[in-house]
């Protein structure tokens, strides 16, 4: 299971970034240090778990994998973006992204906040453009996208998060602010691969969003577990920043092996989910199951 999904991980990571390298190559209007700064961010490596969920799912549902790959680099550019402005001092005040300088350390400030910018709309911008979906689905992209990283999303869950640092939340206001924040972007991730491989079934869509719901907040519960079991080095990223900040956790709130009950109960429900479609899930189930066994 581990070398497919391994494969499947370099596959998948090389056709996104193929698509990333030819999108970020002919932006003539841009200045010279402004695209640098964007080719840092969206070039710098990383897990690419979003777009291979965008692959996976494309692929689960009888696509080739080809199909996805436009969304797959849209996705992944609008999380950079979230990744650069998070990074911010205004925000997470972060050193460090996947084991290099953050793009403001790296640059400027003002540079980092227009390359989060241009790549939030250079993501929007690629899917308008393609010609391989017809209307109807190029604009229900275009919606899930803006829809996850936006007012219903991304950002909500960033507001809240920002908003409750040194003050306490419950635990169901906890997974409220990670289903926006985190989770919300690794679902439209999955429908984005779904509506690539043409699928309008509505059974079918509710088993993926339930997948891509409860391996969303699996995700964020694993990197709360990683802010205090690992190292900065492992992780590329500032270990116990979380706890620097106070920021509520699943850790903080749970404990460690609470946490960690609760990730694999995630998996679980992810895993049930998926019995409910039809075609090949092996490559959704691993992924599913790597999201608690990641280190990083």
């Amino acid at each position: 299971m581990q070398a497919d999904l391994n494969d499947f991980f370099l596959l998948t990571r090389q056709r996104c970034e193929q698509t990333l390298d030819m999108a970020l190559q002919n932006l003539p209007a841009m200045p010279v240090r402004l695209t640098e700064a964007m080719r840092y961010s969206a070039l710098a490596g990383g897990k690419r778990i979003r777009p291979c969920l965008t692959y996976a799912a494309a692929n689960a549902l009888g696509a080739e994998i080809s199909i996805a790959d436009i969304p797959a680099a849209a996705i992944e550019m609008m999380h950079c973006y979230s990744l650069i402005h998070d990074d911010l001092p205004a925000m997470d005040n972060d050193d460090l992204r996947r084991g290099k300088p953050t793009v403001h350390k790296a640059f400027d400030e003002a540079t980092a906040i227009l390359a989060g910018d241009a790549l939030q709309c250079l993501a929007f911008q690629i899917i308008s453009e393609q010609q391989q979906f017809n209307a109807q689905t190029t604009c229900r992209m275009l919606s899930v996208l803006a829809s996850a990283g936006g007012c219903s999303g991304m950002i909500a869950g960033q507001g809240i998060d920002l908003a409750a640092v040194g003050k306490g939340l419950s635990l169901a206001e906890l997974e409220i602010m990670h289903q926006l924040k985190t989770g919300a972007l690794i679902s439209a991730a999955v429908e984005l691969g779904a509506l690539a491989a043409g699928c309008t079934d509505s059974r079918t869509l509710a088993a993926l969003a339930t997948y891509a719901r409860s391996i969303g907040l699996a995700f964020q519960v694993q990197d709360d577990i990683l802010d205090v079991t690992s190292d900065t080095q492992t992780l590329g990223k500032t270990q116990g920043a979380d706890v620097a900040l106070n920021k509520p956790t699943y850790v903080s709130l749970l404990g460690l092996a609470g946490a960690r009950e609760k990730a694999d109960q995630l998996v679980k429900d992810a895993l049930q989910a998926l019995e409910q479609l039809p075609g090949e899930t092996q490559t959704l189930a691993d992924i599913a199951t790597y999201i608690t066994d990641r280190r990083h």
